[in-house]
């Protein structure tokens, strides 16, 4: 059993209030990775360790309490994510894989492509609307370079310029993803 646990279980607030600072900095960076949106993040960590605190008696951990704060975050933010209705409507996601196709990510569960289709489509949106048109003629209208510097009356290098801004933008996401994904399976 978990000393730290046991001590909490007990109603010990000084290792309580210890734990919290320790951990909790880190589990709302963990939680920022899965929502990127630091109040939420905030949020939720302090749900999870008010949850710890009013439910300690009941709880049953078979790890530490660290891991176990860990899953519960990781848990809440997945369920977190389910809540927001998150649709791929422009299909997104394919267009973001096609963006950022030297990326080899096995999505193995929905709830991994909901958290990437999210993170993409929040990228896209947070792109300059210019930026977006172009990305949108290339990507989801299958344009030439020539064929959207006429359409939007720009310079073929500016074309390829916009769209290797948003392949960058887009493939931090990606990766910083992957390597989370990664991380957790």
């Amino acid at each position: 059993m978990d000393l730290v646990f046991e001590s909490i279980r007990k109603g010990d607030q000084s290792v309580f209030k210890s734990f919290f600072e320790k951990n909790y900095e880190d589990l709302v960076i963990y939680a920022n990775g899965f929502l990127f949106d630091q109040d939420s993040s905030q949020d939720l960590v302090q749900e999870v360790f008010i949850y710890i605190w009013e439910n300690a008696k009941s709880i049953d951990i078979q790890v530490s309490l660290k891991s176990y704060s860990y899953t519960m975050v990781r848990n809440r933010c997945l369920n977190f994510l389910k809540t927001i209705k998150i649709t791929d409507d422009y299909e997104l996601l394919d267009l973001a894989l096609n963006l950022v196709s030297e990326h080899e990510i096995s999505l193995s569960d929905e709830d991994e492509r909901k958290i990437l289709n999210q993170q993409v489509s929040k990228a896209l949106t947070s792109l300059p609307d210019r930026m977006q048109e172009i990305v949108k003629l290339k990507y989801l209208n299958n344009y030439k370079y020539s064929e959207i510097a006429m359409e939007l009356n720009i310079s073929v290098n500016t074309v390829k310029t916009q769209l290797k801004r948003a392949k960058l933008k887009i493939a931090e996401i990606i990766s910083i993803l992957a390597i989370m994904f990664e991380s957790h399976q």
